[in-house]
């Protein structure tokens, strides 16, 4: 059972199926191996809704099994109004979902919206490509940037617990 006043974080990627998902169960798992388990709310959405209720893509899950990340629970759904209230921070995985999910925000949004590589710095990738219509090298480069944040951002989120 999480703690009503955790930190909740939100993943988002364009359909939820790909990147959003990997950063989920990556994130999930470094929180449960540091010994935060229901100290921090963890969830994953899509700007766009053609996927609701569809399991993660199946070579994005295969890809997170070879590194020991379940994905099976996870189902797709689209990003609402109710995340801003509901999270405090919405990180996105490219320029395009900053800014979609950015324009949804409501002006009292209790969330902040950030990039998902930005505690990468300087130098580094912007964003985390989506692997959807390429091969499965690609799968694996997204769980490569989403370890390497992953990590940052627990770090940083530790203050707060």
């Amino acid at each position: 059972m999480t703690d009503l006043n955790a930190p909740a974080v939100l993943f988002v990627c364009l359909g939820n199926i790909c990147r959003s998902p990997t950063a989920e169960a990556v994130f999930r798992q470094r929180v449960d191996a540091a010994g935060l388990s229901g100290r921090l709310e963890i969830d994953s959405a899509g700007t766009g809704d053609w996927h609701i209720g569809r399991p993660p893509d199946h070579r994005a899950a295969a890809a997170a099994a070879r590194r020991g990340y379940a994905m099976e629970t996870l189902r797709a759904r689209q990003i609402t109004v109710d995340d801003f209230r509901r999270f405090d921070l919405i990180l996105c995985m490219d320029h395009s979902n900053f800014h979609d999910v950015s324009e949804l925000a409501p002006a009292q949004a209790r969330a902040r919206v950030a990039r998902f590589l930005e505690v990468l710095g300087e130098g580094e990738p912007e964003e985390v490509p989506d692997p959807y219509y390429g091969g499965e090298e690609g799968f694996d480069q997204v769980l490569d940037l989403v370890e390497r944040a992953s990590e940052l951002w627990l770090e940083q989120l530790r203050a707060s617990l």
